[in-house]
């Protein structure tokens, strides 16, 4: 929490679901690993699993929907030029600070050339966007032949709004109203669209470690309750699983 008074859930401003304003609001939250954001960190851990080391110099990794630029640290020493997109100037100005060169944009009009890209990150952004599609024709685009899409995303699925909005918000400090249900992407249409762009995606689902979840859970519950001295542990890591009816990565090569 940014002013000790009361948990994020809880927050007196009343936005309508997915606004971007509430990034401002969250500011503070971005770096701390069991605050708002705590499952961004470990989903960023996952997606730069995923990112091989550069394979020629000056190579460039365009990062949509970056935030705070929590995917910096999993790009240390892999030979990237990071390039952070993002609408909200508060998580680019942190960016900035973390070795990303900002670029402040609507993912679905990135500035940038086409073919720029050796990797386009799309991490936790096109289940915010009004226009997934839009957004994934210029990750496409941003891309040279030969380079690589890596994303991760909610599935359109009943499952999905269940686990991530009804149980996932009510959650100790996860934000309410931080998704809007409407804008989940079915891994099906997802996969034909960037076919249609030139990127063949393959799609596997993941989801938290159960052990690791539980874990950080007590310890948020314990956190709240006072000031408590209270066990750290690490971070949840995200696991393949075979169902992709919740959460879903991608990674894929554009066609030359």
């Amino acid at each position: 929490m940014r002013d000790g008074s009361s948990p994020v859930s809880d927050r007196p401003r009343l936005l309508p679901p997915n606004d971007p304003r509430q990034y401002d609001d969250l500011v503070d939250e971005w770096w701390d690993p069991d605050g708002a954001f705590a499952m961004l960190h470990w989903l960023a851990r996952a997606r730069g699993a995923l990112v091989p080391p550069a394979a020629r110099p000056d190579a460039v990794l365009v990062d949509l929907g970056c935030g705070a630029g929590l995917l910096a640290p999993h790009l240390a020493g892999k030979g990237y030029r990071h390039v952070g997109v993002d609408l909200t100037r508060s998580a680019l100005a942190q960016a900035a600070a973390h070795g990303v060169r900002p670029v402040h944009a609507d993912a679905t009009a990135v500035p940038l050339a086409d073919g720029c890209a050796d990797v386009v990150a799309a991490g936790e952004v096109l289940e915010h966007v009004p226009d997934w599609r839009h957004t994934v024709a210029e990750a496409c685009r941003l891309l040279r032949p030969g380079g690589l899409l890596v994303l991760d995303t909610l599935n359109d699925t009943a499952l999905s709004r269940l686990v991530a909005v009804e149980i996932g918000e009510r959650l100790p400090t996860v934000p309410r109203g931080i998704h809007d249900p409407r804008l989940f992407v079915d891994h099906r249409e997802l996969v034909a669209e960037c076919a249609r762009h030139g990127v063949d995606l393959r799609v596997r689902g993941v989801r938290p470690e159960l052990r690791g979840t539980l874990g950080w859970l007590l310890r948020r519950i314990r956190a709240r309750r006072g000031p408590q001295p209270t066990t750290g542990g690490p971070p949840p890591r995200i696991r393949p699983t075979w169902s992709t009816a919740v959460l879903y990565q991608g990674r894929g090569v554009r066609r030359g």
